[in-house]
Order: structure tokens, then C-alpha cells, then sequence
């Protein structure tokens, strides 16, 4: 890919970001679609001074991860809806000298549980809650799904319960429940503890399907034992692949090369 003069600069902020595989995914796209259009990682610190030069040197858009998603919000001229109700987010539009946020972990969940189980009037159990599981959570009940919570922590439960409107329950109780699908939006079972399970395997049987946002490794206990107990399976990388062509959707006006995107994550995950 050529870089020159007319090229629309677009790139991720966050702290650390050398991991990321946002810039491999989204200039593999670009260049899929030939568009002239460039995507880097910038690591940020100051997040008043990286927003104003993102409109000073007219970037386009930008993702946003840890630990700016909420740090973002006072700066922005207008927000999503959405992502005002889960209080973070993680995509950037400047348009005409203006920030304007919106977040699309959710609408990257839903897509990636969606090729298996319709949301609407579906029971999901979420486990987990930290932003992740927020995002996720307001995003299940954006589409009609019920929601129950469980959390390893019951007053981080109840907190996020209390705030989507849902039951919560504690671990030991969730595992005798049937649901639709269970998600965990939890980070146990992420290298490098990948000997952990978030949720008894024994209790996998109550769930025809089981989706896991972790992605490094691709086949996480969880999904190991899932697959024993017959439960259909959705790894993380679905979810990092659908906000990604949210992402996309959203700064190009353009449907996302969802193969092409695939084929990169594929390509650029952590090796084991």
C-alpha cells in the first residue's frame, strides 16, 4: 500500500496497544477494498491532548481500548446512545471538526452469537462483570434478549444487574440453570493462565451454545470443555472480527471484507 498526500489516516488509542491486532486487520481491509486509507497504533497517555490531535492533524476515526473507553466520554461532541447507556467507548468518528463516540463490543457480540442464536427472546447467561460484560449485556438487551448475570464477586453481580435491569446470580447458583447460551465475558482462561475455567464444565450440558470473548488462546478451556459436552461453540476471535467490521462500517460507509479480516486475525494471533 502506497502512503501519500490524500491518504485518510485512521489508527487505535490506547495504553499499552504494541499488541493490538487492529492495525493488521483494518489495513488488510482497506487495501482489500483499495482504498487509500491507513491504519496505525498510538500509544496514549494524555487523553485531552491525543483527542485535539486527532482533530488537529485530521485523522479520521480511531479505535479506542484500555484504559481510555470511559476516559474518552467528556471530550466527545456527541455520543451514541448506546454507548452512552454502557458508559464507554471504543470508536472514533471526526467529522467537520467534531468527536463523535460510539461503541461497537456490543454490536460485535451480538453479530458473533447471532450466527447461531436469534437475541431476541433468547435466555443468555453472561458471566463477568466488568466492561466487557456491561458492554455485552447492554447490547444483549438492546436485541430482546433476557439476560441473567453471574459473577464470581455478588456485589459486582448485583451492581451490573441493577444497572441492565436483569437478575443476577452467584456462580454456585448459575450452574444450575439452563439458558439459551452462555457468555463468558470474563478474561479467565487468557494467556497466560490458560489452565483456567470460569464455569463449572459439568454444568456446560445446560447450554446449547457456548460463546468465550477471549482470544488468545483461540480454544480456551471453557470451549474445550464445551465442545465435550456437545454445546455448539463461538470463539473470541468472532467478536474481536464483528466490532472490527462495525468499526469499519462505520468510518467507510462500506460493507467489511469479513473474510479477508478473518483470514488477518488468523494470521497475526499470538502463537501458542
Amino acid at each position: 500500500m502506497t502512503i501519500d498526500a490524500k491518504t485518510e489516516l485512521y489508527g487505535i488509542i490506547g495504553n499499552p496497544v504494541s499488541h493490538s491486532l487492529s492495525p493488521a486487520m483494518h489495513n488488510a481491509a482497506f487495501a482489500a477494498l483499495g482504498l487509500n486509507k491507513a491504519y496505525a497504533a498510538f500509544p496514549v497517555t494524555d487523553v485531552p491532548a491525543a483527542l485535539a490531535g486527532l482533530k488537529a492533524l485530521g485523522i479520521r476515526g480511531a479505535s479506542v481500548t484500555i484504559p481510555h473507553k470511559q476516559a474518552v466520554i467528556p471530550y466527545l461532541d456527541t455520543i451514541d446512545p448506546v454507548a452512552e447507556k454502557i458508559g464507554a467507548v471504543n470508536t472514533l468518528v471526526v467529522r467537520d471538526n467534531a468527536l463523535h463516540g460510539l461503541n461497537t463490543d456490543w454490536i460485535g457480540a451480538n453479530r458473533a452469537l447471532g450466527k447461531i442464536v436469534r437475541p431476541k427472546g433468547s435466555h443468555i447467561l453472561l458471566l463477568g462483570a466488568g466492561g466487557s460484560a456491561r458492554a455485552i449485556g447492554f447490547g444483549l438487551i438492546e436485541a430482546g434478549a433476557r439476560v441473567t448475570v453471574a459473577n464470581r464477586t455478588a456485589d459486582k453481580a448485583a451492581a451490573l444487574a441493577k444497572a441492565l435491569g436483569c437478575p443476577w446470580l452467584t456462580l454456585d447458583e448459575a450452574a444450575t440453570v439452563d439458558a439459551d447460551a452462555l457468555v463468558n465475558a470474563t478474561s479467565m482462561g487468557m494467556a497466560p493462565h490458560t489452565d483456567q475455567i470460569p464455569f463449572p464444565a459439568t454444568a456446560l450440558r445446560n447450554f446449547p451454545v457456548v460463546m468465550d470473548i477471549v482470544y488468545s488462546p483461540l480454544e480456551t478451556k471453557l470451549l474445550a470443555a464445551a465442545r465435550v459436552a456437545r454445546c455448539t461453540v463461538i470463539d473470541g476471535l468472532e467478536m474481536l472480527l464483528y466490532q472490527g467490521a462495525a468499526q469499519f462500517e462505520v468510518w467507510t460507509g462500506l460493507a467489511a471484507p469479513l473474510a479477508v479480516m478473518r483470514r488477518t486475525l488468523l494470521a497475526n494471533l499470538p502463537k501458542p
